[in-house]
């Protein structure tokens, strides 16, 4: 993870391992319906998919997903008692590592569903039918329940997942249909859920949000009794109709705020901080880095920190940033650049070489560096560079 100690980098990303299982565990609170997962695609949002599995772990998740199989392989024997759902679905000709090795394949298509058949013997074929819970309103017992053992036996978990306006994955409306017609084709297939993925969850009043809830409802109506997944992040705070046997939240793990607009239930997780590597005094009107696009209108004093946009810190950031210095906003000035971003540090006659700025963090939160950036807080945190050493603090 880290190709620098952290004393000797221009840029350091701190993570809040206990933050991250104190969001988890208010989500939970708030999905008393079934259990909650942790989502850890995209190396656990840029922040280290190990370390927070295994903190997620030992606080008794027993759920999790990524988006794909190498993913999953990377993490898989830190979490050994705990469901792995690889949510890019079934990778052709990689069937039998995902059985040897537990991972459950979110199916999204026909041709995956019968992909999963073939790993099957002729004899477990012949037996037919799913093992597949029923759904229900029964209290949710938080113990954790482990999947079946590692390698093997009869049972091919699978999650199905149904189409219900995304258009990305998922059986769209023909397939569906055809499979609501033809259940042999799940015969032997222990279905473990049947999901689909909310699009406008954040905004709690688009119509979308209950046109999905219907969808999804007649979906399951006309497929095997099968446990449901529903709410991400967002939509763990739409409310009890969308509730369901396991919910998927990922960014609201990491302290994305899952109600834009009001404040943010979440705890803060990550600090990102950039050494000044120099600060140098120039005169008025002379101009600061590339395109000489800011200009001085007074003396001032430069810092240059060792973080530009290889780290991570975005080009689109350039003159509609700031850093900030004991808790006062420090403004940038000119362009980022790959490896250095500058500042104007005048007014704050303690910032020296070897000080740290808070480009992230309490005072500043992926939410308002988005802003900024005409982004969301998903790509600044997933945009942290691998060259950013990480320090966790323990859960």
């Amino acid at each position: 993870m880290r190709t620098m100690p952290a004393d000797a980098a221009g840029g350091v990303v701190f993570v809040d391992l206990g933050a991250i299982v104190a969001n988890w565990r208010l989500l939970c609170a708030r999905h008393p319906f079934g259990p909650v997962a942790g989502v850890v695609k995209g190396d656990g949002y840029g922040l280290g998919a190990g370390p927070v599995a295994s903190a997620l772990y030992a606080a008794g998740c027993r759920h999790f997903f990524v988006a794909l199989l190498d993913e999953a392989l990377a993490i898989r024997d830190l979490i050994p008692e705990a469901m792995l759902g690889v949510l890019g679905g079934l990778v052709p000709g990689s069937e039998a590592v995902y059985r040897a090795q537990d991972i459950t394949p979110v199916l999204g298509s026909l041709a995956e569903i019968d992909a999963w058949r073939q790993v099957l013997t002729p004899p477990l074929l012949e037996g037919g039918g799913g093992r597949g819970r029923s759904p229900g309103t029964v209290p949710y017992d938080p113990s954790p329940q482990p999947p079946p053992s590692r390698g093997g036996g009869d049972a091919l978990g699978a999650i199905l997942h149904i189409d219900t306006g995304m258009a990305r994955l998922g059986l769209d409306a023909g397939e569906l249909a055809i499979l609501q017609q033809d259940h042999a084709r799940l015969a032997g297939i222990d279905l473990r859920y049947i999901m689909t993925h909310l699009v406008s969850a954040e905004a709690a009043d688009d119509p979308l949000n209950r046109h999905q809830r219907e969808r999804f409802a007649a979906a399951c109506a006309g497929l095997p009794p099968a446990a449901r997944s529903f709410a991400n992040s967002s939509g763990i705070f739409l409310g009890e109709d969308f509730g369901s046997d396991l919910a998927r939240p990922g960014a609201a793990l990491y302290g994305i705020n899952p109600t834009p607009g009001q404040p943010n239930p979440m705890r803060p997780v990550v600090r990102l901080m950039g050494r000044v590597l120099s600060v140098r005094e120039i005169p008025a009107g002379a101009s600061v880095g590339y395109n000489a696009t800011w200009q001085a209108a007074r003396p001032s004093r430069i810092a240059t920190v060792g973080v530009g946009y290889a780290d991570g810190w975005q080009r689109a950031l350039s003159g509609r940033a700031q850093a900030f210095f004991d808790g006062a906003p420090v403004p940038l000035v000119g362009r980022v650049s790959m490896d250095l971003t500058t500042f104007d540090v005048t007014d704050h006659p303690a910032i020296v070489p070897g000080t740290w700025l808070e480009l992230l963090g309490p005072n500043q939160t992926p939410d308002d560096v988005a802003a900024a950036a005409g982004t969301n807080g998903y790509e600044i945190l997933t945009a942290l560079a691998l060259r950013l050493p990480r320090v966790y603090q323990a859960a």
